[in-house]
């Protein structure tokens, strides 16, 4: 994985990611994005959970909460090209939790990614902060 700086958009995989699914129908675009934080999930604390995966769910997460009210922008210019046209993407109820629960699994026992950042990976949490807040301002308003 190429990485060039610590925000979630800022590595080979997830600006690939990006690109695919600005590429992908709108119609799409939801499930692909639940697809991505749902392989993380799957991934129990005792399965080794691989970087790749890790920040697919990472870039998911940013573009869920770029929707939500109050979400950080994604100024990235590697984010979807359609979110930087004004476009968006549908936020069904439950998705931030879902998001939630991939960062959660991203940051807990098994995963590659913190061993990666070594002593960096607390400037990647801080860069993620405000995706969590938005996240769970959202999980905490959302029924169910």
């Amino acid at each position: 994985m190429g990485t060039w700086d610590s925000g979630p958009l800022d590595n080979d995989t997830a600006a690939d990611w990006c690109r695919e699914l600005h590429d992908a129908p709108a119609a799409e675009r939801t499930a692909m994005v639940r697809t991505a934080l749902t392989v993380v999930i799957g991934h129990d604390a005792d399965t080794y959970l691989d970087d790749d995966f890790a920040v697919e769910a990472i870039a998911a997460a940013a573009v869920i909460a770029a929707q939500l009210p109050d979400g950080p922008r994604l100024d990235s210019p590697y984010a979807p090209d359609f979110i930087h046209a004004g476009g968006g993407l549908d936020v069904p109820d439950g998705l931030p939790s879902l998001a939630l629960l991939a960062l959660d699994r991203i940051d807990g026992a098994n995963s590659a990614l913190p061993g990666l950042w070594e002593d960096g990976y607390p400037t990647v949490l801080e860069r993620r902060r405000p995706i969590r807040a938005a996240l769970e301002r959202a999980a905490g308003s959302s029924p169910g």
